[in-house]
């Protein structure tokens, strides 16, 4: 089978053909369709990712067939269509992952190849309404969007959210789900085109602002008629501050990730007096997984697709994606 596969830090990805692998006991073989590319996949390549362990076959998330079930195996029939839970041994603990969590497609084999083996409580089935580019799209994105805004944050219908960064996958799921559940969800980005494009898509989204223009967290505060009561973030840095401007009194903050670095100073003073709530938040549960694709069957929403690629032409999908060019997520046909 084809595979595309990183063998070293700060080299190219390369697909090449291995050998296809067998189901074990508890598992079936997926014969993928489609994998998402994440921006993981090109901090792994880039060596800035902890416990890299490599050659590996990179990518998280997939949609495909079942192509063979493994001894134990109950419940699936070959050819059923199936997303696959992006992660690898979460735990018993709802509220945190346990010490083995870990990422699919590094160490364990990825979604970057023809074929995959994944044990069978791992699958779930594909949403109807989704082509396998979409399905593939779900996953990884859609689960951090999900327990970031719901497991954590306890968005609620009626309430005021604004999700940073629109242009990423996470974000706009984020943006999409809210609206969804029925809060009023505005956005930021740092690139006009991305802003415009996201408001021109059908999530429901109630406007935004370029995040680099002067004074943008007063002006959207005015825009969006107060501050925002829960806020959906994956930057940190420096900006966190305006963050805290923004939240309305009793509001909650979720961040997922920190692009932009550590937040060099937190105004204590901001946080007790505004009664704010800070929150951390990782990838999710199988739990959290199976609401969000309740979620998504609920109101057939479809995730944002920004370009396809075939496996073949993976490591210039990786560089498409390094280059922040996208809005929604890059995809590989396999």
């Amino acid at each position: 089978m084809l595979a595309l596969q990183l063998d070293a830090p700060h080299q190219p990805a390369v697909a090449r053909e291995i050998p296809t692998p067998q189901p074990a006991t508890n598992e079936v073989l997926v014969r993928l369709h489609a994998a998402a590319l994440n921006h993981r996949d090109v901090w792994i390549q880039q060596g800035q990712y902890a416990g890299i362990k490599l050659p590996c076959t990179l990518g998280a998330d997939g949609s495909g067939e079942i192509a063979a079930l493994g001894a134990g195996v109950t419940g699936w029939a070959v050819g059923a269509p199936v997303l696959i839970y992006p992660g690898v041994a979460w735990g018993n603990e709802q509220r945190a992952q346990g010490r083995d969590f870990r990422v699919l497609g590094m160490p364990d084999p990825g979604t970057f190849a023809e074929y995959t083996t994944v044990p069978a409580h791992y699958v779930r089935p594909r949403p109807a309404h989704l082509s396998w580019e979409q399905a593939a799209a779900l996953p990884l994105a859609g689960l951090t969007a999900y327990r970031a805004a719901f497991g954590r944050a306890r968005v609620q219908a009626g309430e005021r959210v604004l999700v940073t960064g629109v242009g990423g996958g996470v974000a706009l799921q984020a943006a999409q789900f809210c609206a969804a559940r029925g809060a009023e969800v505005w956005v930021t980005s740092g690139d006009d085109d991305k802003l415009a494009r996201a408001l021109g898509l059908p999530l429901g989204l109630r406007g935004g602002l370029n995040y680099k223009a002067e004074n943008w967290g007063r002006t959207l505060t005015q825009q969006a008629g107060g501050g925002f009561d829960v806020i959906v973030d994956s930057a940190a840095g420096a900006a966190f501050g305006t963050l805290l401007d923004v939240a309305a009194p009793g509001g909650r903050l979720v961040f997922y990730g920190a692009t932009l670095g550590n937040v060099p100073q937190l105004p204590a003073a901001k946080v007790f007096w505004k009664q704010l709530s800070i929150l951390g938040s990782s990838m999710g549960s199988e739990q959290d997984f199976d609401d969000m694709l309740a979620l998504v069957n609920e109101h057939q929403l479809v995730p944002v697709v920004d370009k396809v690629f075939p496996l073949a032409e993976g490591e210039a999908a990786l560089r498409y994606l390094e280059a922040g060019r996208q809005l929604g997520k890059v995809v590989l046909t396999c």
